[in-house]
């Protein structure tokens, strides 16, 4: 093969430059690429930062969260506190980059590009796939919106919809991450990861066949940005002067737009090469990103060397932005190795920073508690009694953290063996369903934790099994939840 030839090729396979920043923005996103490799999840102080495009929050590289779980989250929380953060990131994404989000800087949307690469039989944009768009509007309604305002608001339960019940990117990203790692995790899946999983297979074997399908039909977040279209700063636009109607660019866009710039543009820009007239351009208000045909034409060698030097700088700093984002979150710990890093060479006892001795015990439900079965996670112990009622009022706070991090948290709440009282059925008349124990007639757990009769106390150990809070007395929503992103780091 000569080299006319070679160049020839890598002339018609080379990545082009919004492939570069697609995969520059999936890296950047995720960051934490030694969590790949132990099987954790950075919660460090950017995982409160929404990322613009979707990118699931238990992804093992992901360094901040997903703007679509964010949302769900925070409408979950009204009846506690109101999203002001969440709901003005989403309209600066909004107004600043609207869909140009969803052709540029979303890993989940180049994967779906790649997958259409596969040489197969392609599904044409008709009338049928227009009305079709419309679906993820449904789906931003019930699932991203009523259903966490639902149990939000009506049971005080966060149950964020969409990223629950549907999002293919979540089972992808997050689920599929972290289990070659932790396949202890394939104990605790059940239908509901099934269906996620068998909805992930379908939306990419679809989207091999037909463009950007879950970004067309389902995407909620393509759905809010799709809102904004006309008031976003940077996107394609068109000079009407210039302008001759003849409906070239929206013919021959895989998108299921009716004009450029419309709520299902992606802004992906390739109109811009396709408009005989050169009428068409990408602009940040009045600059000029990707001059139209015409555009260029104008363009002097001085002006032309200049956009270059200009993209010669921004590449370099973006790099150099990159290379610090990799080297902060993974230091010189990327190939750690995984058997360690749930170890603890703390030595035995109950005060903070020691490690906990190991217990098991029987559950009311008739499952056990092994503490030693549960390094790598955070492990939460209430010690309790039907008596002591700072400890009914409390033990709902400890089950709806627990709700909302089963995957992450065991916790167990333990009762004293000296009682004249049915704790079973004193549990169901509350209509509590979380893992309840009673110790037993030497009290091996209350030793353990060196507790004194007085109640309620909490202990909380990290995923190294290590005390990191041990405290009579009671807790609020708002400490156990700090305890929880402590004990995790």
């Amino acid at each position: 093969m000569d080299n006319r030839t070679k160049l020839s090729w890598w002339q018609r396979h080379k990545p082009t430059k919004r492939r570069l920043i697609q995969l520059y923005s999936a890296l950047l996103y995720n960051a934490h690429l030694k969590g790949f490799v132990t099987g954790t999840i950075y919660k460090g102080a950017t995982k409160k930062l929404c990322v613009p495009g979707l990118n699931c929050y238990s992804c093992p590289g992901a360094v901040g969260a997903c703007p679509l779980g964010a949302m769900q989250n925070a409408l979950g929380s009204l009846d506690q506190r109101i999203g002001f953060y969440v709901m003005g990131i989403l309209m600066l994404y909004g107004l600043l980059l609207g869909r140009t989000i969803c052709g540029w800087l979303c890993p989940f949307g180049m994967l779906q590009e790649l997958l259409y690469k596969l040489p197969t039989p392609k599904i044409s944009k008709s009338r049928f796939t227009k009305r079709l768009s419309y679906v993820k509007y449904i789906l931003l309604v019930v699932f991203a919106i009523a259903i966490p305002l639902y149990y939000g608001i009506g049971k005080g339960i966060p149950v964020p919809g969409f990223c629950k019940f549907i999002c293919p990117a979540g089972t992808l990203e997050g689920a599929m991450g972290l289990i070659p790692q932790n396949p202890e995790y394939l104990s605790m899946l059940g239908a509901g990861f099934t269906r996620k999983f068998v909805i992930m297979l379908l939306v990419g074997l679809f989207c091999v066949f037909c463009f950007r399908s879950f970004c067309r039909f389902l995407c909620p977040l393509g759905a809010i940005y799709g809102i904004f279209s006309r008031l976003a700063v940077i996107g394609v636009k068109v000079d009407m002067d210039s302008c001759n109607g003849c409906g070239s660019c929206a013919h021959r866009c895989r998108m299921d737009v009716r004009r450029v710039g419309d709520h299902e543009c992606i802004h992906c820009a390739e109109c811009v090469a396709a408009c005989p007239t050169g009428a068409i351009s990408m602009k940040a208000g009045n600059v000029t990103l990707i001059p139209s045909s015409k555009g260029k034409k104008a363009d002097g060698p001085d002006l032309a060397e200049k956009r270059r030097r200009i993209g010669h700088i921004a590449a370099c700093a973006a790099m150099a932005a990159l290379f610090a984002a990799l080297l902060w979150y993974n230091g010189t710990e990327l190939f750690g190795k995984k058997g360690d890093r749930f170890v603890s060479d703390a030595p035995i006892g109950y005060e903070e920073g020691e490690q906990l001795a190991d217990f098991s015990t029987p559950c009311l439900d008739g499952s056990s508690f092994t503490l030693s079965e549960n390094r790598g996670k955070v492990v939460i112990i209430n010690l309790w009694g039907t008596y002591c009622g700072p400890c009914v009022k409390e033990l709902p706070f400890f089950d709806k953290l627990y709700r909302a991090h089963t995957d992450d948290i065991a916790f167990i709440a333990v009762h004293s063996a000296f009682t004249d009282r049915d704790v079973s059925e004193y549990a169901a008349d509350q209509g509590w369903d979380f893992p309840i124990a009673v110790d037993n007639e030497s009290e091996e757990i209350f030793h353990i934790v060196n507790a004194n009769g007085v109640l309620p106390q909490t202990i909380v150990l990290n995923r190294r099994g290590e005390v990191v809070y041990n405290v009579v007395g009671s807790v609020t929503p708002e400490l156990l939840e700090q305890l929880y992103e402590q004990a995790g780091k």
